[in-house]
């Protein structure tokens, strides 16, 4: 493969001050990722240590194998949201090694809230499912929570995908072999009592941990029964009674040792052949990205940059290299992992999308995961552009991306707009993750293009009437709330509290986050479809 030259001057002022801000947006998204961390009530902190219980992250120190590396699944989902104090929607999930075996994990953090469960709880539990469903994994789950956030109830309960999908999931789970295993070491009440009740093992804490359908309370209202927890619903009932539970644990630290052995005793897994090599680092340091991604999201840049700091020896096998000079594909390595990459370097054209399309087969048919890096104003438009096809043209890559049969990963790098989402594999085509860069956008267009359209539209509107356009004083008025609610509602940390991405990503770690996602995909079968295509227009 050819290495990619990199053509970026260090000394320029271009690059300090592009490092600068860069290096400036990455340390807020620190910040914000140490508060998700850490920022808990003495309250909440008191009454855990005077029950005995571990945190979540001594619950997963324990629980995961020491030097290795755990990949948290949307640590700021909520961010910003509710009252401000949903810390990552109340739950620590993400894809670890446990006795050197990939698993989920999904722990609920009983110090936020005790534990109950918000509406955006219920989609990142959802989302977590559907990460196991896609990528045959192992799924433990900690529980301690009280239950549904009663005061948002109906937004919680009744719909398709709110929380009476997460045991429907766990059947299906169940259906397709996958292991699930419970760690009780809280309260399971209401419909989190179906989460044991549907594992394929349950460890029960003695003391803490308890199983219910009705809490105290309920049962007080319901039928004058005075009863307390442990009586209900825990360790000795389950355990000795019911047959709910499995294993007796004494506390946290027994509980995760038997969850240890449990997963140590799982059949083992066998990753499909994809080819993978000895991985070697990139030959520019990946930190070069803080200089290399402008200030401003409508500044063009070159991807090839991007990918020379990603792939393994900056080595890049570019297919049709002067075609289509818009879209960047081609093969490399991350990691050891052959991928197929899709990068932009300006707006889609008819050419850029067939280029896409035949790339996209090719890697399908040779059963190679596939890379977009999304930096994407959308398609071009124009009547000239209609009349070559663009239209159909765009159909054929999007259609192409949709049936494409092998694991995909995105990473949003930059602008991420209008169809050029779906053309380069947004949230809703699939990728078995996608994460954002703290500087990217999402959006119908950018704000600047959505009050142009807007003002385009009023004016026509008011020519029709036979009256003048607005006056410039009008123009500002309309443009600067359009735009600023592009930027509020377009923004990473908007995308990630609302669970459109997988997590905001420092430019720097992606390639190692690349390299343990595709990894983890691969405990699943290469394949999640049958291999073909649905119907190209000529």
């Amino acid at each position: 493969m050819d290495v990619i030259e990199t053509r970026i001057d260090k000394q320029s002022a271009e690059y300090r001050e592009n490092y600068a801000h860069n290096e400036a947006l990455v340390a807020r998204l620190n910040e914000a990722l140490r508060q998700a961390h850490g920022d808990r009530s003495e309250k909440a902190l008191a009454r855990q240590r005077e029950q005995g219980k571990l945190s979540v992250q001594e619950r997963l120190d324990l629980l995961l194998d020491p030097q290795t590396p755990f990949l948290e699944i949307a640590p700021l989902a909520a961010y910003d949201l509710y009252d401000k104090k949903v810390h990552a929607a109340g739950i620590v999930a993400g894809i670890g090694v446990v006795e050197g075996r990939e698993v989920l994990v999904h722990a609920n953090d009983p110090l936020i809230k005790g534990g109950t469960i918000y509406p955006l709880g219920v989609k990142k539990g959802l989302r977590i499912q559907t990460i196991c469903l896609e990528n045959r994994l192992p799924v433990i789950n900690l529980v301690d929570s009280g239950g549904a956030y009663l005061p948002l109830q109906s937004e919680i309960f009744p719909d398709l995908d709110d929380g009476g999908r997460i045991f429907y999931n766990q059947a299906l789970i169940s259906k397709m072999g996958i292991p699930q295993i419970c760690g009780v070491m809280g309260l399971c009440t209401a419909g989190a009592a179906y989460i044991p009740a549907m594992s394929d093992e349950v460890v029960h804490v003695k003391g803490t941990g308890a199983i219910f359908l009705g809490g105290p309370p309920l049962v007080l209202a319901a039928t004058g029964e005075e009863v307390t927890a442990d009586e209900l619903g825990g360790a000795n009932v389950h355990c000795r009674q019911s047959g709910v539970s499995d294993y007796f644990a004494e506390d946290d630290a027994h509980c995760i040792e038997i969850i240890r052995q449990i997963v140590k005793n799982l059949p083992p897994v066998s990753k499909p052949e994809i080819g993978q090599r000895v991985a070697r680092p990139p030959l520019y340091d990946p930190q070069e990205l803080y200089g290399i991604v402008p200030q401003r999201i409508n500044t063009p840049y070159e991807v090839r940059e991007v990918i020379a700091r990603l792939v393994d020896g900056s080595e890049f096998l570019e297919f049709k290299a002067l075609f289509g000079p818009t879209l960047v594909c081609g093969w490399a390595h991350i990691h050891g992992f052959p991928v197929g990459l899709l990068g932009n370097n300006g707006v889609l054209f008819s050419d850029s999308a067939l280029k896409a399309t035949q790339f996209i087969q090719l890697c399908d048919k040779r059963g190679i995961p596939l890379l977009f890096l999304q930096n994407i104003a959308g398609y071009i438009i124009g009547k000239e552009y209609e009349r070559i096809g663009i239209t159909k043209d765009g159909h054929k890559m999007v259609n192409a991306v949709a049936t494409a049969t092998v694991p995909k990963f995105t990473v949003i790098i930059g602008a991420s707009f209008g169809a050029g989402n779906y053309g380069m594999c947004g949230r809703a085509y699939g990728p078995r993750f996608l994460w954002m860069w703290p500087g990217a956008q999402i959006g119908v267009m950018g704000g600047e293009q959505a009050a142009d359209v807007l003002i385009t539209v009023k004016n026509e509107q008011l020519a029709r009437e036979g009256q003048p356009p607005l006056p410039e004083e009008m123009v500002a008025q309309i443009r600067g709330p359009i735009i600023a609610s592009a930027l509020k509602e377009g923004n990473a940390y908007y995308s990630t509290a609302n669970l459109w991405d997988d997590g905001i990503l420092d430019p720097a770690k992606t390639r190692d986050v690349l390299g343990l996602a595709i990894s983890a995909a691969l405990n699943g079968p290469l394949r999640s479809d049958r291999y073909g295509y649905g119907t190209f227009r000529m």
